[in-house]
């Protein structure tokens, strides 16, 4: 089994996983434009647990949050370079605006998000802890972030340039 799994391969690859104990932390995200923000964040949901699990925002779900020009990286690609991190065991793809469906399925002990979500507006915060998991919060690093990367792109281009 690779990385890259449908939800119902995952959700047996759990149930043995738990059989052993193991805790399963989950994140969500559109993971756009891979980053050093991305990595710590990613480093940092691992160490909450035995395996991080990643629900990747489908490019549907992405252009409904953020727009007709995103994602930049169609969903595949994002899966790849997320699958491709010693950190993350599992990568699973979502349509729907926010990941509340599939966090429902895979029921994490942890659920992880960045601290600049407060935990009463984690989607997800409430089932996980009524179902006695826990919620993370990790800082993120200052200043990096995928829009702030595009910006930075689009105020280089010069007049008249065309694209990215």
């Amino acid at each position: 089994m690779g990385k890259i799994v449908e939800l119902d391969e995952l959700l047996a690859e759990l149930a043995r996983q738990r059989r052993t104990h193991r805790r399963v932390v989950f994140t969500n995200g559109c993971f756009d434009l891979m980053h050093a923000g991305h990595v710590s964040y990613l480093n940092a949901a691992r160490q909450q647990g035995d395996l991080l699990v990643i629900g990747l925002n489908s490019d549907r779900s992405v252009r409904a949050i953020k727009g007709a020009t995103r994602p930049i990286v169609a969903q595949d690609m994002r899966a790849k370079v997320l699958a491709a991190l010693e950190c993350v065991d599992y990568v699973t793809y979502f349509d729907e605006p926010d990941p509340l469906q599939l966090i429902l399925a895979i029921k994490p002990d942890i659920l992880v998000k960045g601290a600049d979500w407060e935990e009463d507006q984690i989607i997800g915060a409430a089932e996980v802890k009524a179902a006695g998991g826990r919620v993370f919060r990790v800082p993120l690093l200052p200043g990096i972030s995928t829009s702030e990367i595009i910006r930075r792109i689009l105020e280089s281009r010069g007049p008249g340039q065309n694209g990215v």
